[in-house]
This record gives C-alpha cells, structure tokens and sequence, in this order.
C-alpha cells in the first residue's frame, strides 16, 4: 500500500485526473486485464477449492473505510472463560483458494506483484470477480478463508497460535467512523467493544518492545471551482485498534515460519543517521519541537494527526520505512536480518492477499507449520524469486505514489506561481550545493528549490518564491525569494 493515500473528489475532465492518466500511461502500468485472466477468475470465483472446515458458526466482521469491496480481513473477540485472556479469530481471503499455480491469475499476479492506489483510481492485483467478489470476505456470504485463532493471555500477549483452512460467513461490514462512534458510546456488542481493550494492550506492548506505529492520516484532493486544496483525515483510535490485529498476526505468522524453519518475513533495518537527520530539519520547517534527548518513537506518540503540521510531519516520518525488504529463509537455517525495526519484532505480511502477492505465500507456509506438514512444493519454489519481485512491484508502487503527490501539490499551488512562503531547506544534493528540498510551512508540502547563485543553507529557514506549479509537469519548483 502507498505511504501516502489520497483520494480526490472533482469533475471527470479535470486537469489533475487527466494528468494523473498520463502518469499511469508513463509508467506503463497494466491497464484491464487479459482476456485469458478473466475467464480463469471467472470460472475460479463458479468452482473455488472448498475447505472441509465449516466455522460459518463464528460471527466474523468486516472493518474497513465504506466504499471498500476488496475485504481481505474479518474478525470476531472475545473473553476466554478460564483463565483470563482473549481469543481472536481472524479470517484471511483465501486467494489460494481461487488462483491455479502456473495458471493464467497467477501468472498476472506476479506481474502485477501489488494493488496501486491513485488519487483518483485503483490498479488491482487480481480481476474484480475475485478482489471484489467471490474471494472477498463481503458479508452475508459463505467463502474459503484462512482462520486463525490467537489466544492472548490478560496483557495481551500471545499464548497460542493456530491457522487453517475454513469456510466463514461475515455477519457485517463496518466501517471505522461507526465502530468508533459505538465504542464511544458503549452501545458496541462484547466483540466489537473488546477491540478497544485488546487494541490498547496491544499498543502498550508494543511501547514496550519498542515498537512505532505510525497513525499516518490520508488526504482529500477537494476541488473547488477549478482550484484545489489538500484536506487531512485524521486517522481514529479505531484505525490503530485495528491495525494491531492485523500486526498481532503478522508477528505470529513470522513465528510459527521461524519455528518450521521456512518461511518469508518482511524486515527493516534502523534507519541510517542521515534519514533521522533530515526528519529532524522537516520537524524544524513545521515548527514541532524535538529536543535532542526525544527518541523518535516517543516524538510520533506525542504528535496529533488532527493538528496539519503533525499531520504532514507523520506523512514525512513513513520515510524511514523505505529501507523494508524481504527475507527468506529454509531448511531451518534462521534468517538475517529477522527483525523489522518498527515493529521491533519479527513479522511477516499475511493480512491482505487480495492486494499483494507475499501474503498468499505466506498463509500457506503458515497452514503448514501448524500441520506439521510439508509447505507445498509450488509456494517453495516461488519463495527465492519473490523478494525480488516483491521489491519490483515496491518500487513501481513508490514511484506511482511519489509523482502522484508531485501532481497534486502541483495542482494546489498553480495559481499561487510568483508568491512566495516560509520553508526549510531540508536536504541538500551533496555535489550541486545550488539544488536542494524545501518543505512549506503552509501549505505544507515539499519541493525542490533551486538557487541562482548561493548554496543553499541546508537546515536553515529562508522564503521562497514558487516559479512553476503546473500538474502537467508533475512538478513543483521555488528558488530562494
């Protein structure tokens, strides 16, 4: 998923969705599917693989944003009666379930690799007959899933860990304004109430260990009579609550593969000093304050997404997660590195097969571990090749997010060419002293400046003037005023 997710509302012949074609065009992104790959996922969403175990008995529910349809996750809490504690299940879109090894889909998925998320647009990974239909986890309707359950002790933590095959039946799709305003009211139910409760000790645990999560808020391109503004939506408790199930399970997904001795985590190094030190200058250009003796983990908890400069200064912080890979590991020789620097733990992704490709290898080594069976020789033999495809579909994700931030900051500013703004120079190109980054303190957004004569003084708070600003370009451009 994009670090950055923004969405837009506006006439279909705008010029910033018209630029935002000719990126996708530019960056030979697939368009509609092969005709071949549609009639696979066709006849895969009539005659999926069907499990034996029927667990439609749990009254699994869906949180995600209202107008979703690709539904990777259901869950249902609750109490365990001896001995304190907490059982989650949580289901996971069965994508093995549909897609044929060495098939047509599969072929497709591994070139496609990752859901891209546009402003206004979504590439999908699988055909709409899966992603939105048959493999997706909509309520009222019986699917294949992946079911895990987590046994949590008092504080939280993971006790036990099992996963198989199942089929399940969500009872509802919520969204996350609705679960918030429930829970704020008590009128929530016990299993959608205990997603408080667990997702705040889970957070306490992950303080802890040592663990960051980043509560990043998205942003509303809002067009306006032929302008355009940026509008943040702040991220709520709900959002986080929820992202630590998800997380929980990545980490104990990573744990059962490390146990077998095969397997695929998702890990991060510590971010290298020059990544920190250029937060610290954006931290300086919004005006937040960040002593010298502040750890990171403790700044981002202190912050408010709900306050602009907050907001953009955790937009700018996603940066130091751009270091992420992927790790394999077989034969039980243990990997390294094994650990993911954010989470401060190992962890695998396994949440959303239905936006990226790794997470349907990783379910299947899962399955296996806690069968105490061999993996299947078609997930083995992918493993090797996929850090490296896994790290092609990222990069194309990143650069698909990058030049679509480019054209909307462009977008906003294009009738503001010739004022000019406060900023910080943030970065500095090592051999062109002359060309640097400035981040805006309103709006807040970032650009590259270019300076006539004098090197730029990097760290140092100068006003700019914008000299172009035009969403056909994808750039914006200032020189120091």
């Amino acid at each position: 998923m994009p670090r950055r997710h923004i969405h837009m509302t506006g006439a279909e012949g705008a010029a910033l969705r018209a630029a935002l074609r000719e990126l996708r065009t530019r960056l030979h992104l697939p368009a509609e599917f092969p005709a071949p790959v549609l009639a696979e996922a066709e006849r895969a969403a009539r005659e999926p693989r069907l499990p034996e175990l029927d667990a439609t008995g749990i009254p699994l529910f869906t949180i995600d944003p209202p107008a979703s349809r690709d539904l990777d996750q259901a869950m249902h809490l609750a109490k365990r009666p001896a001995g304190g504690g907490y059982r989650v299940h949580y289901a996971i879109a069965d994508v093995a379930a549909f897609v044929t090894p060495g098939g047509a889909l599969d072929a497709e998925a591994h070139r496609r690799v990752t859901s891209l998320y546009f402003p206004d647009v979504k590439v999908p990974l699988h055909p709409a007959p899966l992603s939105e239909g048959a493999a997706s986890l909509l309520p009222d309707q019986t699917r294949p899933a992946l079911l895990w359950r987590l046994d949590l002790d008092r504080e939280g933590r993971v006790e036990t860990a099992d996963v198989r095959r199942a089929l399940v039946r969500s009872r509802a799709k919520l969204d996350y304004e609705g679960v918030q305003k429930a829970i704020d009211a008590g009128t929530a139910e016990e299993p959608l109430a205990l997603l408080k409760d667990i997702g705040r000790l889970r957070e306490t645990l992950e303080r802890e260990r040592g663990g960051i999560s980043l509560n990043v808020p998205e942003q509303e391109v809002v067009e306006h009579e032929g302008s355009y503004s940026l509008v943040y939506r702040a991220p709520l408790p709900a959002d986080g609550w929820n992202a630590q199930i998800s997380l929980m399970t990545g980490m104990a997904a990573a744990d059962l593969m490390l146990a077998a001795g095969t397997g695929i985590l998702r890990t991060l190094p510590t971010a290298p000093d020059g990544a920190v030190g250029r937060l610290r200058r954006t931290a300086t250009a919004l005006r937040i304050d960040w002593p010298h003796h502040v750890p990171y983990a403790e700044l981002v908890r202190s912050l408010d997404p709900h306050v602009p400069a907050h907001a953009a200064f955790l937009q700018e912080c996603t940066a130091l997660l751009r270091g992420a890979g992927y790790t394999v590991f077989s034969g039980g020789h243990l990997p390294s590195p094994a650990l993911h620097a954010a989470v401060a733990a190992p962890y695998a992704h396994c949440t959303a097969p239905l936006r990226r490709l790794v997470d349907r290898y990783t379910g299947e080594l899962c399955v296996a571990a806690v069968a105490g069976a061999a993996p299947p020789e078609w997930a083995v033999a992918a493993l090797d090749a996929l850090p490296q495809r896994m790290a092609e579909g990222t990069r194309l994700a990143n650069s698909a997010e990058r030049e679509s931030v480019d054209l909307v900051e462009a977008a906003v500013l294009k009738d503001r060419v010739g004022e000019t703004f406060e900023a910080t120079v943030i970065d500095v190109l090592d051999h062109e002293p002359l060309v640097g980054t400035v981040h805006l303190e309103e709006p807040a957004v970032v650009g590259r400046v270019e300076s006539p004569s004098r090197p730029l003084p990097l760290g140092d708070r100068i006003r700019v003037r914008l000299t172009r600003a035009d969403p056909g370009l994808a750039k914006i451009l200032f020189a120091p005023a």
